[in-house]
């Protein structure tokens, strides 16, 4: 999760951002996961700004982040600065955790899927939602040619160029959900696709 500085310098726009390429959609996109979770304590996993603060009031909730600059602006009491790959926090911990936008700024998925396994009580589950390529060839090469136009575009306009080359490159980055979540320390319970041409994914795992 060394990535954490990558969007400090455009925190207080990256949430609106976020917003207008996805139409509108990301909140809804993470309730649907959010849906999955069992009440109770909750770590908001890359929870940076607090995006899904208000879909949260059924949880006590933990923000993490690595970067500082975004949870300074996250308006959770308990927020903590520090990485996926190494959670501070005693084993079983947390009833759930939740986590949007974060896996392709990983240094290590394996690390941190093992952390959350570590940190969840029996029975407890998380639910992931990130981007990625579409899962039909013929339209991940459309939605690669269209990203790798419009996001630096965005960025550019909100003085933040960079940022948004980095997200395009980030979405080769990893393989899709469907052989990524196939084998990790938690079952997996649900696994589907949303947002225009299926390039938004929504993962639930659970701890047995």
């Amino acid at each position: 999760m060394s990535n954490g500085k990558v969007f400090a310098d455009i925190a207080d726009k990256y949430d609106r951002i976020n917003r207008i390429l996805s139409f509108g959609q990301d909140q809804k996109w993470r309730q649907r996961a959010v849906n999955h979770l069992p009440s109770g304590t909750l770590l908001d996993l890359g929870g940076g700004t607090g995006a899904a603060n208000e879909i949260f009031a059924r949880f006590d909730v933990v923000a993490l982040d690595p970067s500082s600059e975004m949870l300074s602006l996250n308006s959770e009491p308990r927020r903590v600065v520090a990485i996926g790959e190494r959670l501070p926090f005693v084993d079983g911990a947390f009833d759930a955790v939740f986590s949007a936008y974060v896996v392709r700024n990983l240094d290590s998925l394996d690390s941190t899927l093992a952390e959350v396994h570590r940190i969840l009580r029996p029975g407890g589950r998380a639910a992931i939602v990130d981007l990625g390529r579409p899962k039909a060839p013929a339209a991940a090469r459309l939605h690669r040619l269209g990203s790798r136009v419009v996001l630096p575009a965005v960025g550019a306009l909100a003085g933040a160029r960079d940022e948004y080359v980095y997200l395009n490159r980030s979405l080769d980055k990893l393989p899709p959900p469907e052989v990524m979540y196939a084998d990790t320390p938690l079952r997996q319970v649900d696994l589907w696709r949303m947002g225009p041409l299926g390039f938004v994914y929504g993962v639930v795992l659970e701890k047995e």
